[in-house]
Parts: structure tokens; C-alpha cells; sequence
């Protein structure tokens, strides 16, 4: 792989820390050639330090290592994404991030979905949520309707309208997180369950 260390008078390249199993950026850091060259001998994630003036591993102190998964360059040689496992927290400050944010896996608009399925359980207004009127009817409705949207999506899947196909999976999928909040899990314990099976 070429890297550009000589681009900038420093001799120095940004390092985006990124974690390899929920996407979340970490940190941001700084490598020199002898930085990079120690993280791929080791596999663990190693800096030029700018105030220290030397070379520092995340986690020499601390224990909480980034332990190097992949290291990839961008279109123009002059910064690198790497992808690691860390262990515990990466921010001095004691924090997931640097950014002070929570280090969690995030399915996009499908977590915010879910947020809003918690939101209407648990403020129950029942006459004016269809979803906190599922979740009254108890788990049996809420199953049934699951059971229903799955007939429905394999009746479409026969047809030719994707449109009506797509809705119907969007209709499966929507009581199907319900069902899951009911049974008291979300779609973290699925992914779990098939990165467990893709081992």
C-alpha cells in the first residue's frame, strides 16, 4: 500500500479509527511511517504523538488497546481508515468516543423506527397509536398480525407488482420489530444470533 507520508512537511498522516463491527468513528490520530509500520508488526493501534513528540499505542496505559482489524488508504495516499476491535473505551476522557458518543450498532433509519415503537409502548395512548394499541391487545395480537403481513408478502411474491411486493415487506417488518419489543428484544439480538451462524 502507498502511503504519502512526505505530503505534508511533518512527515505525518491522519488516521481515522473506526470500529469494525458497529461503524462507529472512534477517534482521529496521527501516523508517522514508524507509527504505521509498528501498528501492522503488532496489531495494535500505534501514533506519532504531537505533543509527546514520540511514538504512543492507544492503550499502553490505559489497557484499552485498538486492536487492528484492516488499514485502508484514500483516493489521494494521504489519510487512512483503519477498522479495529477496541478494547473498553477510546477517549482519555473515559468516553466510547471521542466525540462523546455511545459505541452502538446503528441500522439507520430501522433503529430510529425503533425508538419511536418504544416511544408509543411506553406513553400508551392507546386511541390515538396503532402501535400502543398492539401492544395493549398483548402479544398474541401482536403475533397474529406478524402472521398475517407473512401470508400477504408471500401472496405478492407470486405476483408481478413490486410495488404492492415492497409494501408488504415494509408492513412484515414493521409488526415484526414490534413483536420483538414485545418478546422484550431488538434487532441487535438478531444480528447477533446470524453473526453467530456466519462463523
Amino acid at each position: 500500500m502507498e502511503i504519502d507520508f512526505n505530503k505534508n512537511s511533518d512527515g505525518l498522516v491522519p488516521a481515522i479509527i473506526q470500529d469494525f463491527t458497529t461503524r462507529q468513528v472512534l477517534m482521529l490520530g496521527y501516523m508517522n511511517e514508524e507509527a504505521y509500520n509498528k501498528t501492522v508488526e503488532t496489531g495494535k493501534v500505534t501514533f506519532f504523538s504531537r505533543t509527546k513528540k514520540r511514538l504512543w499505542t492507544k492503550g499502553e496505559e490505559s489497557g484499552n488497546f485498538l486492536n487492528l482489524i484492516s488499514v485502508k488508504n484514500d483516493c489521494d495516499n494521504d489519510t487512512l481508515l483503519i477498522k479495529v476491535n477496541p478494547v473498553g473505551p477510546t477517549c482519555h476522557k473515559g468516553t466510547d468516543t471521542c466525540w462523546d458518543e455511545t459505541n452502538e450498532s446503528s441500522f439507520g433509519f430501522l433503529s430510529e423506527l425503533e425508538s419511536v415503537i418504544t416511544s408509543r409502548r411506553v406513553n400508551a395512548d392507546s386511541e390515538n397509536s396503532y402501535v400502543a394499541s398492539l401492544f395493549e391487545k398483548g402479544i398474541n395480537k401482536i403475533a397474529q398480525k406478524v402472521g398475517e403481513e407473512a401470508v400477504e408478502i408471500v401472496i405478492e411474491a407470486k405476483d408481478n407488482d413490486d410495488n404492492l411486493f415492497l409494501n408488504e415487506g415494509a408492513d412484515l417488518l414493521f409488526h415484526y420489530l414490534i413483536l420483538l419489543q414485545a418478546k422484550g428484544f431488538t434487532l441487535k439480538d438478531i444480528v447477533k444470533v446470524l453473526e453467530g451462524r456466519h462463523k
